[in-house]
């Protein structure tokens, strides 16, 4: 939940504050972006690998299950997006420090926005299967 809630929260402050058009608003709402990253979602991916990782052994399920493997393929995923995603920010952040105002901001900018949105919109909704698959578990018992 904290994976999800944090995510979520954050992409919503920076678009919203890249959509307010106000330089001041999209340099501090960057910043705290990235502390947030770094404060929640981080430690969030480790402990929910490792608690999980350790939940399944604990368990005995298997990890060749259908449910694993999708559970983890979604899992990779996310962290493929997030990993740039995260670069982003710090792109984003450095122009808009750099701009003096948001009608100055350079093409490239608003082009990483873009693929900031491109990145989180798939994420996001890997972050939603992945969560629904956590809680009901199908195919658990399947394997490949």
């Amino acid at each position: 939940m904290l994976l999800f809630g944090t995510g979520l929260g954050t992409a919503f402050y920076l678009w919203m504050a890249y959509r307010s058009r106000d330089i001041y608003a999209l340099r501090i709402t960057a910043r705290n972006v990235i502390l947030a990253d770094w404060i929640f979602t981080a430690p969030a991916v480790i402990i929910q690998a490792t608690t999980g990782i350790l939940l399944m052994d604990h368990l005995g399920w298997s990890f060749a299950s259908l449910w694993f493997v999708t559970v983890i393929s979604l899992f990779l995923f996310i962290g493929a997006c997030w990993i740039p995603v995260v670069v982003l920010q710090y792109r984003i952040r450095d122009i808009a420090m750099q701009s003096s105002s948001f009608e100055l901001l350079p093409v490239r900018c608003h082009q990483l926005m873009y693929v900031w949105v491109c990145l989180g919109v798939p994420a996001f909704s890997a972050v939603l299967l992945l969560f629904a698959l956590m809680v009901y578990k199908p195919w658990l018992g399947e394997s490949f």
